[in-house]
């Protein structure tokens, strides 16, 4: 019996794990499929089923029989409403295979959910209402399916029980199905006409399908090959579904998570191998440094290893000294992937405000974070037709293509080859939510052939050519505020100290530079991109630059910041009522805005957010201008 025990824990340990995913529209019984499955391939306690019992009568919808989709939906707003809302996941097991199962929402609501749940996915159940066919939801879970690199999708029409098993129904569907996996590129498609609710096909074979010749759902799964899983061969060969390419031939790929210096002999960067191998002795470059080394040794928590595979926590050590920190990536030398700092990338926003170009954010990739401008939208995609159509914006759940720029270069691979180096987050600088999830398709090339040119002159010889320390001193508040008033009376002070000084008025620069924008968002985000950089350069030639812009959002403001450091950016706050703003106005603007005669009006029709941390806040309303000045002047230095 000792034997039989570590024998069966043996082949357990062994056993391949794949990951699927269950997606579609609402009420195609995702929740329904994976209760019945746990239960049918007994993945449930006897205290689970008897707490499912008590719970199908106070919240099921199947009437005196057990409600299977209450296993996975376990918060209260899922219940209630009877949808899935956040990702569920579950592990069950059989005797060939262990599966990880992630239940996706179906409502359009919560399609970011969705692509969560399937950025880790080997495989995608979609399912289908026999009563209804292909959806839009549909339509668009299959295109982020195909986005995000899953390359086997198990179609699930479900509820035949209620279309009399009707064979001509299920032909009908597969054929509506196999012309969008056609459009989309996904190769490898395998039907199942099924009842989750019965159990119809789903782990066992069903009587009610004689024209149906095909595997059972849990056939499939445990018998498909992908890149993760390796080779499994089924009991029946027709069964046996073609492997798609693997990335065994890809040479080895470690992004650095964590430098490891426990003491001044030990020195080692710990990662998980995202793709290929590592021996020791193996040539390597650290990534974007592009500086190189061989790895001395690869250590575990099972002590020094001959070899590290794609999957495995590790950590190595390299026969030089290198320069290696956290984000970067360490490579085989032979082939190593791109660096590049501007991309073509595909899009799946998650926010509730729109996308705007221009606008900061965060990219995580990896185990890397940096700076991120989405700087076009070349198209969004219509989920339908899978046809590009033309957008300024990009609106919740809808997916583009867009142009990204970072701060700083990055290695990376394309999405296709690579999840780890080529799919990424965008997350607001300001929230610290996630805002989008992306894929890397190229790198720009364009970027490439352009580099920062070697000049003699810095801002340091500049400055000190002037006497002065150069910095960008930012106004912003209301229209009406008084910003221009005081940064004019700054002006006057510093030039009567013989400094070299410029204004930058916000009336003033869209007379030239930005005569082309108007007042929306998207607009309004680029007039502040455009000053901010003109602002950097001034600063490099050496001035002290006055900015007054209403310069109404957070993140254009962070932005800015972030060109010149903390050290070199001073926000002033001029902070008045908005009544006070109101009386001073002389141009009569706020009078139009309240008739609706000036839309996207700041503090009317359009938002005003005010700094939470300015160098300075300076109340109009209590303050003398000359008392202000002389504060500006003192934080100056």
């Amino acid at each position: 019996m000792a034997a039989d025990i570590r024998d069966y824990l043996q082949r357990h340990e062994t056993k391949s794990l794949l990951r699927f995913i269950t997606c579609g529209s609402v009420d195609d019984g995702k929740s329904t499929l994976i209760g019945r499955l746990l239960h049918d391939t007994k993945g449930l306690f006897d205290d689970q089923l008897a707490a499912l019992e008590k719970d199908s009568a106070k919240h099921g919808t199947q009437g005196d029989a057990v409600d299977f989709a209450l296993l996975v939906d376990g918060l209260a707003a899922e219940r209630e409403q009877g949808i899935t809302i956040d990702v569920a996941y579950r592990f069950f097991a059989t005797d060939r295979r262990k599966f990880i199962v992630a239940d996706c929402p179906g409502h359009e609501q919560y399609t970011r959910n969705m692509a969560t749940g399937a950025s880790t996915a080997d495989v995608a159940v979609v399912l289908i209402d026999a009563r209804k066919g292909v959806l839009t939801q549909t339509r668009r879970h299959s295109f982020i399916v195909s986005l995000l690199g899953i390359r086997h999708v198990l179609l699930a029409v479900n509820k035949m029980d209620l279309v009399g098993f009707d064979e001509g129904v299920f032909n009908a569907i597969v054929e509506d199905y196999h012309a969008l996996a056609d459009q989309l590129g996904i190769a490898n498609v395998q039907a199942v006409p099924l009842s989750a609710l019965g159990g119809d096909n789903l782990a066992a074979r069903s009587l009610h399908t004689p024209w149906y010749g095909g595997p059972t759902v849990l056939e499939y799964l445990e018998t498909v090959e992908t890149a993760s899983t390796g080779s499994a061969v089924g009991a029946d060969t027709k069964m046996r579904v073609e492997p798609v390419e693997t990335r065994t031939d890809i040479p080895g790929r470690l992004p650095v998570q964590w430098v490891c210096r426990p003491n001044l002999d030990f020195r080692g960067f710990a990662g998980t191998v995202c793709a290929g191998a590592f021996r020791p002795g193996d040539a390597v470059v650290a990534l974007p440094s592009g500086k190189r080394s061989r790895i001395a040794r690869i250590v575990s928590a099972d002590g020094d290893l001959p070899q590290a595979v794609s999957g495995q926590a590790i950590t190595l050590t390299l026969a030089d000294e290198l320069d290696i920190s956290r984000g970067d990536v360490i490579a085989a030398a032979h082939n190593p992937p791109e660096t590049a700092d501007q991309f073509a990338a595909h899009l799946v926003w998650m926010d509730e405000a729109e996308l705007i170009p221009g606008r900061g954010y965060w990219l995580k990739i990896g185990t890397r974070t940096v700076n991120a401008t989405v700087t076009e939208i070349k198209h969004r995609i219509d989920i339908n037709s899978q046809e590009p159509l033309a957008a300024k914006t990009l609106h919740l759940n809808e997916i583009g293509v867009c142009n990204l720029k970072l701060d700083r270069a990055i290695a990376f691979e394309p999405y296709a080859l690579d999840r780890t180096l080529g799919g990424f987050i965008l997350i607001d600088r300001q929230s610290n939510a996630t805002v989008a999830a992306g894929t890397l398709d190229f790198a720009l090339r364009r970027a490439g052939n352009i580099h920062w040119q070697s000049l003699d002159v810095d801002r340091a010889a500049r400055a000190a050519l002037k006497a002065q320390t150069p910095r960008c001193i930012w106004f912003t508040g209301l229209s009406g505020s008084g910003k221009s008033t005081l940064a004019n009376r700054l002006e006057q002070r510093l030039l009567a100290a013989h400094h070299h000084t410029y204004l930058l008025d916000g009336d003033n620069v869209r007379h030239g530079l930005n005569k082309d924008l108007g007042f929306t968002e998207a607009d309004r985000v680029e007039n502040i991109r455009r000053v901010a950089e003109v602002a950097r350069l001034m600063v490099d030639a050496g001035l002290i630059v006055l900015v007054s812009f209403i310069s109404p959002y957070r993140a254009e403001r962070a932005m800015a910041r972030s060109l010149f450091g903390d050290d070199g950016f001073i926000e002033v706050f001029v902070d008045t009522p908005i009544e006070l703003c109101e009386q001073r106005d002389v141009k009569g603007l706020y009078a139009k805005a309240r008739r609706g005669e000036l839309p996207n009006f700041t503090g009317i029709s359009s938002p005003y957010e005010a700094p939470e941390n300015p160098e300075l806040h300076l109340r109009t309303a209590e303050q003398d201008i000359d008392a202000m000045v002389d504060a500006i002047l003192k934080r100056i230095g």
